[in-house]
């Protein structure tokens, strides 16, 4: 089995990054986008589609039912005909989270889904009850046979009241697809509020689909027949890349301007930024990062659903408060066990104490020294690149598969920017 990792030369603290890095389309925009095909009587063609293996596993996965799949240079093509199967039952579907975003659709188009327990990154509970509660008020029955769920609704979804104990992006987008087919009027409350739900939303009303107050908290959603595609989706600028790059940017760019920002979609981290003494320069769908400061400015923060600052760039944001100087105060209020990952940037030489499950206190600045990375998860993976190039001395960051779930090519994207990166690639038995 071949396993990759990542040979990083720190720049010890210099600002040595400089150039143009775009920002590709984003993951969580993607992926339900392509779950909504299942609702189209004809092929779909998705735009600006990130190459990330996310994507390549669910393109597969696709495969696996029966459906069609092109994909090429960010387009991609997928058709679901009448003989797919509704049986999500592959390795793909245990690993991957989204996955579960697909129950939603083929529950609602072929009255009946199967699928196992969805995987993901390890990042604390991620429970799939009120995905199955919700389709049990739509009118469908659930059962576990064989380790799989089994959903079905012989006479059809129909539209209830569903209001979500908590706020989860997954379960608004697999139940906002399923009540796009259901028979009457769903209302979704408590719904998540972010922009990739309304983006496929959006894509949806164009194509026919009766779905108001995408992107608050109560969405209402008027179920009509089976979809025919007459725009194609474009997909919007990943707001979690874009942040990791101004943060990366930040602690050691020399003249960096990002393109494709929706700066509205990261108003939180921006705001935090500047709080702190970053410069930041906005033009049309860009930011510059000018220079890095000698110290910047303590923070404190908390995770929040959107608007609130979002959890998958709190390890990214972390790293950069190691360099500021003072106490910080980082509160996770979204999962459980994602401070895990502090412990290797403590091991760096980071002043972290973990305090609970849910908060950490740094201390900075702090220099940072290479060492060994094993990437837990896709986010703090990547913050691990980040707290790699500001480091003094050489850096191996591992599980680079984790890395490459959630962005594209991003050895290459920041070598672009004078970073010394290098992909090395070994075999395990």
């Amino acid at each position: 089995m071949k396993k990759e990792f990542f040979e990083i030369n720190g720049l010890g603290g210099e600002a040595g990054l400089e150039g143009e890095i775009r920002v590709s389309g984003a993951k969580n925009a993607a992926l339900p986008a392509l779950a909504s095909a299942v609702l189209f009587t004809n092929t779909l063609t998705l735009t600006e589609i990130p190459s990330i293996e996310d994507i390549f596993r669910t393109q597969e996965m696709i495969s696996a039912i029966g459906g069609t799949v092109q994909f090429a240079d960010g387009t991609m093509e997928v058709g679901i005909p009448d003989s797919c199967t509704p049986d999500l039952t592959g390795d793909i579907a245990k690993r991957m989270r989204a996955s579960v975003i697909f129950t939603g659709p083929l529950l609602a188009r072929f009255r009946r889904v199967r699928f196992p327990h969805p995987g993901g990154c390890v990042i604390g509970p991620r429970p799939i009850d009120m995905f199955l509660e919700a389709y049990e008020r739509m009118g469908a029955t659930v059962r576990i046979e064989d380790g799989l769920y089994e959903v079905s609704a012989p006479r059809g979804l129909r539209g209830a009241s569903i209001f979500f104990r908590q706020q989860s992006v997954t379960a608004t987008e697999a139940v906002m697809l399923a009540a796009a087919l259901a028979e009457g009027t769903t209302i979704i409350e408590n719904a998540a509020c972010e922009p990739e739900i309304a983006s496929v939303a959006d894509f949806l009303i164009a194509n026919g689909a009766q779905i108001s107050g995408a992107g608050s908290s109560t969405i209402t959603i008027r179920g009509t027949t089976l979809l025919t595609a007459r725009e194609h989706y474009r997909c919007i600028p990943d707001r979690i890349e874009a942040g990791s790059f101004l943060i990366l940017a930040a602690l050691a760019g020399k003249d960096v301007r990002i393109h494709n920002v929706n700066c509205a979609h990261i108003r939180s981290l921006t705001n935090e930024l500047e709080r702190a003494g970053v410069e930041l320069r906005y033009g049309e769908n860009s930011v510059r990062v000018a220079k890095s400061a000698q110290s910047y400015c303590p923070l404190t923060f908390k995770t929040h659903e959107y608007p609130g600052f979002p959890t998958d760039l709190q390890a990214p944001m972390l790293v950069f408060l190691t360099q500021a100087g003072g106490e910080s105060l980082v509160f996770e209020t979204v999962f459980e066990n994602r401070l895990n990952y502090s412990e290797e940037l403590m091991r760096m030489g980071a002043d972290i104490t973990v305090m609970n499950p849910h908060q950490a206190l740094v201390r900075g600045p702090r220099n940072l020294h290479g060492r060994e990375l094993p990437s837990p998860d896709i986010r703090a993976g990547l913050a691990f690149v980040i707290a790699a190039a500001i480091a003094e001395g050489k850096s191996l960051v591992h599980n680079v598969y984790y890395i490459d779930r959630g962005y594209e090519r991003i050895d290459e994207r920041f070598a672009a920017l004078g970073l010394s990166i290098i992909r090395h690639e070994f075999e395990t038995h």
